[in-house]
């Protein structure tokens, strides 16, 4: 019997989808999230591999204003994992799907045969948005993946996204944006540098540091979920944190904080350690780094509530405890009477805002607290574990 013919991953209805998307999707992100988007002059009907550097959750419908035709994305597992949502997602714009983390041949596969079908292909290098407001670690390899599509390069890089809407934040603030080519390299040219150099090339193209004064951002509510990201007080260690309005409060010290309008922040009666939220997220990563984190297994350092699911990869989600109770120990995370030991762990990731997910014994457990939760001390945590335990304690990458 003659084999099966494959389906052809690029699809007709896509470049109609993208043109009736752009006609509503154009003006919003212009009123809402105040960006100018230069478009690509030059494209001239060429096939491209797009790097960016991700600030916020609409960043590919910014490439997709600059570019004409068709642009296939990279996407995490989890848009994949809702059911009848992610059949509609995967028929009307066919994101090509990838696990988060980790080394995925079936993503890199699947990029090829676009590549080969004439489509051009956007990847977000960072595989996170930046909590920090800095673009931050990128898998070094992303070069093989380069080289290996032979495919004109492009950098696209994106300005004024965390003052904007950062990461951990649910609202979006009134503040300009920015978006545009800032290099294109063709297949010859990085051909003929090394690894390193090409690495160097791509995080010099896409590097922004959002931690200065550049414009402001307005929003009643701008310090809101500042807690998704700073668990640790410069005053009195691990800590839990509330916020309101344009205040975090330490619930430890009762020390609140002000978010302004030009990203810095204020003590409210005091002086404040940092003045950008990239200072305070340093400070918690060399805290991590300096603790012997397997020595804080007698009891737990944060004891909480979320629920947890699990994740069949790209089908759905199941609900396994609607309200459990988390507890993170220096070598393990217990729900209830379950326990994940980080020594048996594969990955810890985070996606969104504040989701986990947890991979062990060859299943995906999702974490979602309520709006306050923290994820990411469950994933500096993890990888202070594997550093210590794997010999590598001086290696200072927790995750992100």
């Amino acid at each position: 019997m003659a084999e099966k013919k494959k389906r052809k991953w690029i699809r007709f209805r896509h470049r109609i989808v993208r043109n009736l998307l752009a006609a509503v999707l154009v003006p919003y992100s212009r009123i809402v999230y105040g960006i100018k988007v230069e478009k690509f002059r030059k494209q001239a009907g060429r096939q491209y591999l797009i790097l960016l550097n991700h600030q916020t959750p609409f960043d590919q419908f910014f490439v997709g204003m600059a570019f004409k035709g068709p642009v296939y994305y990279l996407a995490t597992e989890d848009i994949f994992s809702l059911g009848f949502v992610s059949k509609l997602i995967s028929y009307l714009v066919a994101p090509i799907p990838i696990k988060k983390q980790t080394t995925d041949l079936k993503a890199v596969l699947t990029c090829m045969r676009v590549a080969k079908e004439g489509g051009t292909i956007c990847i977000a290098p960072e595989g996170n948005r930046t909590y920090s407001g800095r673009t931050e670690y990128m898998n070094p390899a992303i070069v093989a993946l380069v080289k290996k599509l032979s495919l004109p390069l492009v950098l696209f890089r994106l300005e004024g996204g965390y003052g904007v809407q950062p990461r951990w934040s649910d609202v979006v603030r009134k503040g300009k944006m920015r978006g545009y080519v800032s290099r294109v390299v063709e297949p010859e040219e990085y051909k003929a540098i090394s690894d390193d150099e090409l690495m160097a090339l791509i995080r010099e193209g896409l590097y922004v540091d959002e931690n200065a004064l550049s414009g402001e951002f307005y929003h009643s509510n701008s310090a809101e979920y500042l807690e998704r990201c700073v668990y640790i007080c410069p005053f009195c260690g691990f800590s839990h944190f509330y916020s309101k309005g344009n205040i975090t409060k330490c619930m430890g010290c009762g020390r609140e904080t002000e978010y302004l309008p030009t990203k810095e922040l204020r003590g409210v009666g005091y002086d404040h350690p940092f003045r950008f939220v990239s200072q305070w997220y340093d400070y918690q990563e060399e805290y991590i780094n300096d603790l012997d984190i397997t020595s804080f297994i007698q009891k737990p350092v944060y004891t909480e509530h979320a629920s947890v699911y699990e994740v069949v990869l790209y089908k759905s989600k199941h609900i396994i405890h609607k309200d459990a109770v988390i507890s993170l120990y220096g070598d393990r995370v217990t729900v209830n009477d379950t326990v994940f030991h980080f020594s048996s762990v594969s990955h810890v990731t985070v996606l969104g805002k504040n989701k986990l997910n947890i991979y062990s014994g060859g299943k995906v457990y999702q974490f979602k607290g309520d709006k306050h939760f923290n994820a990411l001390k469950y994933l500096h945590f993890y990888y202070r574990y594997k550093n210590i335990t794997t010999g590598a304690k001086d290696d200072k990458f927790l995750g992100l």
